[in-house]
């Protein structure tokens, strides 16, 4: 790229969203580096949800000043990369097992019972609850490639340190559990775990890798802010395994039966939007019935076979305000939104384009070498800012999506991943998400997004 001007220079410390044309026609925006890095103090911008209907909470980085966890217990870049790259595996091949009979995506608003345990413990996004009367709170983290819903509960023989005291069932008012003859624990299939000594509905889930779940399958009152969702149904956990961090549980916000989103639809409609933040030091939000103008968006595609996920068709790719040329092709396998998965996952075709457009567009930085999953690096020491070329994904329905520079780069590599073929199902991770409102229409058939609001 030719040498910056003087003036552009002397904006690089003090705007990160900076759009600017140099070397031809390529648009670049400039990224902060301190951004990459994890903040030490809470930032007090304040996040805008669109709507004034829905009721909103707070959302945070589990790791960030924000975080209501007492211990942060940062993982390293490779250790988040690596069950990262489990996570990934693990939804794609249950798409591939699904597909091979006839659960390829579908454009439809239908919801129905799906399994259990899609999720694995790379979540990062927490939103803290009242749960019980007198209301206790927890902690958990929010997921939107699960389903049910848990906490960690007394008495409990096999739990992770938390944050929060144990949930304790005996001190609700409104706790209930549902017997083993119930339509709700029937409804949990192959997950049940049988019946307990008294005839209490037991449920398991397992997640892929290896970590489980198992306790009474329950209902209580379920506090967000100052709103209240009666008989929320949630997993209370005795035992678990696998698991090693401070947050209480788990809010599964799938589109399968078990949701919150499913079982408060009848109240707050099937539309629900959050926002993650852009770093750990800031704070974004999670909306139900959440309002549905002023976003672009694309068609929502679901499986019959696993409709868990929220789906949508990537259809190109634009670096520097350049239309990348891909095979449309190569996007046939579609993809899915995904807010526990880390790095967004592109068909191979796909990625070695967008690889190849944004090195040339970064060949005033030397390349660096690969950081586990992410082989698009580049070596900035001594850099405080950097000029990248602007990013752009473009969904079916003409939904153009220029990313924000936070969600460009994960420390100093391209924050994408390609997969093996053009055949997996790709993954829009939660790095691309950052600071867009995205809006969940389940009910629409649509996915949504809106910038710049956290």
């Amino acid at each position: 790229m030719a040498s910056l001007p003087k003036l552009l220079l002397l904006v690089l410390c003090s705007y990160h969203t900076l759009v600017a044309h140099a070397g031809g026609d390529l648009s670049y925006t400039v990224l902060s580096l301190a951004s990459l890095k994890s903040d030490s103090v809470c930032s007090k911008a304040k996040a805008t949800p669109s709507s004034s209907t829905g009721f909103t909470v707070p959302l945070h980085h589990r790791h960030g000043p924000c975080s209501p966890l007492t211990s942060k217990n940062m993982p390293t870049l490779a250790e988040k990369l690596q069950r990262d790259k489990l996570r990934a595996a693990s939804i794609q091949r249950k798409f591939s097992a699904a597909i091979g009979i006839g659960g390829a995506f579908q454009q439809s608003d239908a919801t129905v019972p799906t399994t259990l345990g899609t999720s694995l413990n790379t979540l990062e996004y927490v939103i803290t609850v009242g749960l019980g009367t007198p209301a206790s709170t927890q902690t958990v983290l929010i997921d939107t490639g699960s389903d049910v819903s848990w906490v960690q509960c007394k008495p409990c023989s096999q739990c992770h340190s938390q944050a929060d005291p144990l949930f304790d069932p005996s001190s609700s008012s409104t706790y209930s559990p549902f017997s083993c003859g119930s339509a709700t624990c029937t409804q949990l299939g192959q997950e049940g775990n049988g019946c307990s000594s008294s005839q209490q509905c037991q449920y398991i889930v397992k997640y892929g890798d290896d970590s489980t779940t198992t306790g009474t399958y329950s209902s209580d009152t379920l506090a967000l802010g100052p709103n209240t969702v009666s008989n929320f149904q949630f997993g209370c956990s005795n035992v678990e395994s696998g698991f090693n961090d401070q947050t209480d549980g788990l809010m599964g916000l799938g589109g399968g039966a078990q949701s919150l989103v499913s079982q408060t639809a009848g109240t707050f409609g099937s539309a629900f939007s959050y926002c993650l933040p852009p770093t750990p030091g800031s704070s974004g939000f999670l909306t139900l019935g959440a309002g549905t103008s002023g976003f672009v968006t694309t068609p929502m595609l679901r499986s019959s076979q696993i409709p868990t996920f929220y789906g949508v068709r990537l259809q190109a790719i634009r670096v520097g305000g350049t239309q990348l040329n891909i095979p449309s092709s190569a996007f046939s396998a579609g993809a899915i939104m995904d807010s526990g998965t880390v790095i967004t996952r592109l068909p191979r075709t796909a990625y070695s384009a967008l690889s190849s457009a944004f090195k040339a567009g970064m060949k005033q930085y030397k390349p660096a070498p690969a950081s586990g999953i992410l082989d698009t690096c580049f070596n900035l020491k001594g850099q405080t800012s950097i000029s990248i070329p602007t990013v752009a994904l473009v969904f079916s329905g003409g939904a153009v999506v220029d990313l924000d520079p936070n969600g460009i780069m994960l420390s100093n590599c391209l924050a994408f991943a390609g997969n093996s073929d053009d055949t997996s199902l790709g993954i829009i991770g939660n790095v691309q998400q950052r600071t867009f409102e995205v809006l969940y229409n389940v009910g629409g058939g649509a996915v949504g997004f809106r910038s710049g609001a956290c």
